[in-house]
Parts: structure tokens; sequence; C-alpha cells
């Protein structure tokens, strides 16, 4: 985690008008010494650009949440990914149970949690429904709704993608389940629901803008013209 890149990310997220920094590692979670220069850099851009600041580092325990609540993140994600059912088939190096743990370890370290779910994985539209209610069980604040963006060669590569209406269902779906929390339609979002995006707009609270953690994103000028031809504001924190 280069310091310096993590700041020139944060300067043109602030440039972009964009209210929350995202920050995403791959890996099984932070080591010590990534933790530290992390927290060094997470301090930096809050003085510097008050912007909210989101987390993604994989598994936590109770000592690193409250160690990066204490550098000043507001917000940790750590996605469920799919049913608990679903899950032996999707992942096999820890468990589900493991990552609600890390979700409860970042409640109780007094971060905001963050937790959704990818779409398209083979799941069944029952295992769907089961997402949408682990997430209010667990009361978590945000829910990011991700559709599987197939990439050949891997795993998932021969997975079809959703249906541009199959997507808008799921996304209202989750809104029922889930009214007061926030809902933001993130990865996968171009290449599956393509021309109907703007529909995702009346049953989710936001969209993820720039890219993602394997993939590139739609460009953030093309979603700020579609959230004014909407006739919404962006609203900041």
């Amino acid at each position: 985690m280069d310091k310096e890149i993590l700041l020139a990310g944060a300067k043109r997220a602030a440039e972009l008008g964009a209210g929350t920094y995202c920050i995403v590692a791959s890996g099984r979670g932070p080591t010590p010494g990534e933790l530290r220069r992390l927290s060094e850099a997470i301090r930096e851009i809050k003085a510097k650009y008050g912007l909210t600041v989101c987390t993604s580092l994989g598994l936590l325990d109770a000592e690193k949440a409250r160690l990066l609540k204490e550098a000043g993140v507001d917000r940790f994600n750590h996605n469920l990914n799919t049913a608990e059912a679903h899950y032996p088939a999707i992942a096999t190096t820890h468990t589900y149970r493991d990552r609600v743990t890390t979700v409860e370890q970042v409640k109780a370290a007094g971060i905001s949690p963050c937790s959704g779910f990818i779409i398209g994985m083979g799941e069944t539209p029952r295992d769907v429904v089961e997402m949408a209610f682990a997430a209010r069980a667990l009361d978590v604040d945000s829910i990011p709704i991700n559709f599987l963006h197939p990439i050949p060669g891997t795993p998932l590569g021969h997975r079809e993608r959703v249906s541009p209406l199959y997507a808008l269902k799921v996304v209202a779906m989750f809104r029922f389940v889930n009214p007061t929390k926030e809902i933001r339609v993130a990865g996968g979002r171009e290449e599956n629901v393509r021309s109907l995006q703007p529909l995702l707009l009346f049953a989710a609270n936001s969209i993820f803008i720039g890219d993602y953690l394997t993939t590139e994103g739609q460009r953030p000028e093309a979603d700020h013209a579609m959230l004014e031809d909407l006739g919404f504001e962006i609203d900041l924190p």
C-alpha cells in the first residue's frame, strides 16, 4: 500500500466531487506493517481532503478493527458475497462464519459496517433472497450489490451475465427487505444493467464510480451526466 498512490487517489476523488474514498486491498487480511502504513495515509487523507474513508481489507480481529477506528476509518466493507448455503461453492480458504465475525468486530469497534454480495455466481433466486435477509440480520448500514463480470480463464468465467431486468428486480427486492439501509450498486453494473442503469437509482441510494478491484468502471463524467439527466443532485456527506 503505497502512501503516495493512496493520497493521489484521494485527491482525484475530491476533485471529482466524491464524498467517500474507498481503499481496497486483496489478500486474507492486512499485516501489522500494512496496517501501520495505511493508518498514516488515512490520517493524512482525512486532514487534507475531509473525505469519508471506507476500507475493504479482508478479515479483521478486534485489535485491527480498533486500530482502523483510531486512524479515522468511517466505514469498513466486508462482503458476505453469497448465501451461506452457496458459500462452499465459492470459497474454500475461509468460511462464511469468518466473514460474519469480521463484520461483528467492525461493529464492535464503532466503525460503520458495510457488507454486500455478488449476484450471478450460480446461486438460486432463493439464495438471493436469503442474502437480503442476512444483511438485515447483521444490521449493516450499507449493502453494496455487485453483479458478476465473468472474466475468461477464471473459475467463474463461464457464467452468463444476469439480464438487466433481473438485476433491477434484485436491487428492488433488497430495498424491500432493508427499507432504511443504504443500497449501493457497485461492480458489474455497466456490463449487466447496461442501458437500464438509470433505473437502479429509483431503488438504490447510490452507485460506485471509478474502477473496481479487478475491472474498470464507467468514466466518472458519464456517471455524473447520468445523474444530472435523471434530475438527481449528488449528495455529499
